[in-house]
């Protein structure tokens, strides 16, 4: 089960350092400090919010199995992995997932291109009512104007965006498996996109492991769009507003504009009204947002490397234990430290 081996992966990643509720918050993409932070400590950026329906019942249906399984092993604060589920750990291979730059806009871009599908091929058939298989109306307004722009009555539209998605969708880096669960999941005239638990029995996998190989093929798709939008003019329009390029929090975003006008934490603290703790948080939000953020502006490079060697002397990344070692450093630094060595570890 693929969805069972994502969750042990990052079971792994976090082992005897978080609570077993930790994943299920990732996953669903919980926009805490504390979930953020862990995004940047423990470089969780492929992970996070690729499941925002995730429901805590199915959550802990997947921990139990592990469990029984003997895969891992619960204590009173934490867990911990079995040799067992070491061993299954090993055999994992990771997907190709992007979490942390799409935030579930690719269900956004996704909408996009189902309702524009559905309703090229009704106007290729000449029958100009049907029924939306997208509700949303901001979606259909969208929808709507991409058709108007495009003369889409004239069939060139249809034909390139046909030759568009072909070539997109052949170089985008992901399993096949992947890429059929995507296009069956598109609607046309008198063809009804195929729902999860029709592709599960068809596939014969469970249906969180339909959605996962779905995501995964979304982030890879528009990977390539993006990445190369000269090819793909209309697809690329598509992705307006998907990939995020701000951080999470709206917070954050004001505090972030102060900070790039050149104010220190402490004049940001004072014009926003807030603790200075606060604006640290979303200071360290920035640093794992942007891997350019000028961190050495807090703490310096052999201060980092301190912190670093910590980690590795004590096999942890918990802060209150890097306190104890390097007593001369913050929390606010240690944070920053161990966002800038994941960036120079990757």
């Amino acid at each position: 089960m693929l969805f069972q081996y994502l969750v042990l992966n990052i079971l792994k990643i976090l082992e005897n350092e978080r609570t077993i509720s930790s994943p299920y918050h990732l996953l669903k993409g919980k926009r805490s400090g504390q979930t953020i932070q862990d995004v940047g400590i423990f470089h969780l950026h492929p992970y996070f919010g690729i499941f925002p329906k995730l429901s805590r019942n199915t959550y802990d249906e997947v921990i139990q199995k592990l469990v029984e399984q003997q895969y891992i092993f619960l204590t009173e604060n934490s867990f911990r992995l079995t040799d067992k589920g070491n061993a299954e750990w090993r055999q994992y291979d990771p997907l190709p997932l992007n979490g942390w730059q799409y935030r579930g806009n690719e269900h956004l871009f996704f909408s996009r291109l189902s309702l524009v599908v559905q309703s090229l091929s009704h106007a290729k058939e000449k029958v100009m009512t049907f029924s939306p298989i997208q509700k949303d109306e901001d979606i259909q307004r969208w929808v709507k104007g991409f058709l108007m722009r495009h003369d889409y009555k004239s069939g060139l539209l249809s034909h390139n965006l046909y030759d568009e998605m072909l070539q997109s969708l052949g170089s985008a880096k992901v399993h096949e498996q992947a890429k059929e669960i995507v296009v069956k999941r598109l609607t046309g005239y008198k063809i009804h996109g195929f729902t999860w638990e029709q592709l599960s029995k068809e596939l014969e996998i469970e249906e969180l492991d339909v959605q996962l190989l779905f995501v995964a093929c979304l982030h890879q798709w528009l990977n390539e769009i993006l990445s190369n939008p000269h090819p793909y003019p209309y697809l690329y329009q598509m992705t307006n507003q998907v990939r995020s390029e701000i951080p999470l929090t709206g917070s954050a975003y004001y505090t972030a504009l102060l900070f790039k006008k050149g104010y220190s934490v402490e004049q940001i603290s004072q014009i926003r009204k807030l603790k200075r703790s606060t604006i640290e948080d979303h200071l360290v939000e920035l640093a794992i947002n942007d891997p350019t953020f000028p961190i050495e502006q807090f703490i310096q490079s052999e201060d980092i490397q301190k912190v670093l060697y910590a980690v590795e002397d004590y096999q942890t990344k918990k802060l209150k234990v890097l306190r104890e070692v390097l007593p001369n450093l913050s929390y606010f630094q240690l944070r920053l430290a161990l966002v800038r060595g994941e960036i120079k570890c990757n």
